[in-house]
């Protein structure tokens, strides 16, 4: 009680806490998106949990940690049409795995563990994979002049660039209100479409087959990003962001499992916390908890009282928009690995970041990095020259 008692007392709620509860947007709407209309997921569901643990998150941290769809999960789900058990099972898969990690204190030995240089490598990795992404759908319209066009990136990426430095103009918060307004002026007929359409969680269990069936096409993929960038990463990129509000990954990891290990049951889309979350809510203006709890709330009734009227609405939010705020909190998590400074660092980062985006995957790239660590490490120790690395 006492923690959230403090957190409370450190949360905030102005105009760029506000616009920094929408930085997340880019990743958290296609996603959700995504796997509402190609799986079939509950798009009410979905979002009301996400505001739900997002409150709880804001309860128990003090600084602006996101809530976001397990990115693993949800690719593999959409590519690979699992149904909707097989998405649930899949995080349920990834929690148990995590709590594991968290309750026996492995998840602290892993963090002593594993190099600095690699985690932020990890970090590039993530960040750059959302730049990317960003690109191919701020860019990916195929219409040069529209309300969701290049033209439309380029005047969104004009403006986040006009307003980087602006505290009392967020930029998020001009693009989704942008945003709306072009998703109207492309269909008319959208507001007509919003109405009051109640809705309550129901019991939506996935069953032990589906678990059997989803844990290796789904949530093995998802284990190591979730652990190393969802609990190490967070914590590492958080401590850089608010030293004087550390976080440790113990507790990081409890509250990425007990979210599925709660939600899966009622038809909640896989969750976690992460990097790239986290520095996309930094970079449009959130630096209290307040954000969260704001955007939490929101999300919970909005869901409550418009359910699935919502899912058009989000469908016809620009993509080219929603590009460009991702190519910038992409960015805004890429910048953090300046740290490094050293060379044997800054080289061991590169290799496990191109090693993660070559390979498509971040298991493989982690391995990779770990092993030129120590290789490197190895060769230093016995060289005479080990200075020039320095």
């Amino acid at each position: 009680m006492l923690d959230i008692k403090a957190n409370l007392s450190r949360a905030r709620l102005n105009r760029s806490e506000i616009a920094g509860s929408l930085g997340d947007l880019g990743t958290f709407l296609p996603l959700l998106i995504g796997m509402a209309a190609a799986n079939g997921l509950d798009f009410a569901a979905g979002l009301f949990f996400a505001g739900l643990f997002s409150v709880v998150t804001g309860l128990l941290f003090s600084v602006p940690m996101a809530v976001q769809p397990m990115k693993a999960i949800a690719a593999i789900a959409i590519a690979q049409g699992l149904s909707v058990p097989e998405v649930l099972a899949a995080g349920v898969g990834v929690s148990i795995v995590v709590v594991f990690l968290g309750t026996t204190g492995l998840i602290d030995a892993l963090n002593r563990a594993v190099p600095r240089s690699v985690v932020r490598g990890i970090q590039l990795a993530a960040g750059l994979s959302l730049l990317m992404k960003g690109v191919q759908m701020a860019l990916g319209t195929g219409v040069l002049v529209g309300p969701d066009s290049n033209l439309t990136a380029a005047l969104a990426a004009i403006v986040v660039i006009m307003l980087v430095l602006s505290r009392r103009v967020p930029a998020a918060l001009v693009l989704f209100v942008a945003g709306i307004g072009l998703a109207i002026w492309k269909n008319p007929g959208l507001p007509g479409t919003l109405g009051l359409e109640p809705w309550l969680p129901s019991f939506n269990a996935p069953g032990w087959h589906d678990i059997v069936s989803a844990f290796p096409k789904a949530a093995l993929p998802q284990i190591p990003l979730t652990t190393l960038n969802s609990v190490i990463a967070v914590c590492a990129l958080s401590g850089g962001l608010f030293p004087d509000r550390p976080i440790g990954p113990r507790r990081v990891a409890l509250s990425v499992g007990a979210m599925n290990l709660v939600g899966a049951w009622f038809g909640a889309m896989p969750m976690c916390h992460g990097a790239g979350g986290l520095a996309a809510q930094y970079r449009f203006g959130a630096r209290t908890n307040g954000s969260i709890l704001f955007l939490g709330v929101v999300k919970m009734a909005l869901a409550l009282t418009l359910g699935t009227s919502l899912m058009a609405w989000c469908v016809a939010f620009p993509a080219s928009i929603l590009g460009v705020m991702l190519v910038f909190s992409g960015a805004e998590l890429a910048v953090v690995v300046r740290d490094q400074t050293r060379r044997s660092d800054a080289l061991t980062m590169l290799i496990t970041a191109g090693a993660s985006l070559g390979l498509s995957n971040i298991a493989i790239g982690f391995a990779i990095g770990l092993a030129f660590s120590a290789c490197l490490r190895l060769v230093l120790a016995r060289s005479k020259n080990a200075s020039d690395w320095s």
